[in-house]
């Protein structure tokens, strides 16, 4: 496989992102041949966040701050992190986090992660959990107060 280099990544942005989420993504870890491990490099322009706050059931993340400023939200607060910062967020509540440009230019940030499948997420502002097989974007979003009993549904087989 040939090497993937960080300072010639060409972004997708996806037009459906909403204002606020709107970062271009270059996705890489499949293309070097990563199987236990995911990679992608972003662009975030000022005022964008990479995603919501969230933190991730049995996964590890890394954030490696390329260039520019980011402020990152984590559980005990905000700060600001810089060009050669490094930061894990272990699996679990602990690391949950949320990076957002809040500078005048645009900055890139290398997010690495452990490649668990199903991979769950949890989104402790807007009480969502999602679950997003075969390590996709495209997942299941459920609100938690939607949530059923073990037995709900199981008395008599569907029909049809």
């Amino acid at each position: 496989m040939p090497p993937f280099n960080l300072h010639t990544a060409e972004f997708v942005y996806d037009p459906q992102d909403p204002e606020g989420y709107r970062a271009g993504m270059a996705r890489f870890g499949p293309g070097i041949g990563a199987t236990l491990l995911g990679g992608t490099i972003y662009e975030l322009p000022p005022g964008q966040s990479i995603c919501p706050y969230h933190f991730e059931y049995g996964d590890e993340e890394w954030l490696i701050l390329l260039d520019g400023r980011a402020t990152l939200r984590r559980p005990q607060g905000e700060e600001e992190v810089g060009p050669g910062d490094v930061v894990c967020f272990p699996a679990g509540p602990d690391g949950a986090h949320k990076v957002t440009n809040r500078v005048g230019g645009p900055c890139h940030v290398l997010m690495l992660s452990t490649k668990n499948d199903p991979a769950i997420a949890a989104y402790p502002d807007s009480d969502k959990v999602g679950v997003f097989p075969g390590g996709g974007d495209e997942g299941l979003l459920f609100r938690r107060k939607d949530a059923v009993d073990y037995y709900e549904g199981e008395g008599e087989p569907r029909q049809g």
